[in-house]
């Protein structure tokens, strides 16, 4: 099973349709796929309360994020993908891969040593930024803002699709080289697993 997890505001908008693209592909590829929209769920921000190290998940909010952590630890892959506001993921996507803190154990030492329950287990990722400006600096830390949490956790990044010049609302629906690469990346997704 797959995860399809975008961040955007906008409905029928261009994180929309490219996260439907990848997991067109993946279904293509033979894997069941779910998608989640963020803007339509609603969750706290972790707010660093450290209960999830005892319990192993998240328990201070039963929120959207209850359901999401059922459907994550189904998934062996995820799909993440988010606007870039203010060279950065939005708001919506920060906030859920900071909820995905309760995945991890950490050791009693200074520093303190930390691991994720998640790792070795297969688990791979494609992740895909949309930016409205021209030049590759203009989508700033968005990428690695997907990336970096997802390999601590244990995923495999087997796609990263930076989107440029790209901002109305469903714009890509007239860009099918990049539909195309998105469903390829939604195929390769699939394989992998």
């Amino acid at each position: 099973m797959i995860l399809g997890v975008e961040g955007s505001p906008r409905t029928k908008g261009n994180s929309e349709k490219m996260l439907a693209a990848i997991l067109a592909g993946a279904r293509q590829g033979g894997q069941t796929c779910v998608d989640v929209h963020l803007r339509d769920c609603r969750y706290e921000p972790c707010v660093g309360c450290e209960r999830c190290r005892k319990d192993k998940i998240c328990t201070r909010f039963q929120d959207a994020m209850t359901l999401i952590y059922l459907r994550l630890q189904k998934a062996r892959g995820l799909v993440l993908v988010s606007p870039v506001n203010n060279y950065n993921i939005t708001a919506w996507m920060k906030a859920f891969i900071d909820r995905l803190y309760c995945f991890y154990q950490f050791e009693d030492t200074r520093p303190r040593g930390w691991s994720s329950r998640l790792a070795g287990q297969g688990r791979k990722a494609v992740i895909a930024a949309i930016g409205e400006q021209e030049h590759p600096q203009d989508l700033g830390i968005a990428l690695e803002a997907m990336r970096l949490p997802l390999e601590a956790l244990g995923y495999e990044i087997v796609a990263e699709m930076p989107v440029l010049g790209l901002f109305d609302r469903g714009a890509i629906g007239g860009h099918q080289d990049i539909l195309d690469r998105a469903h390829e990346a939604g195929g390769q997704l699939a394989k992998s697993l």
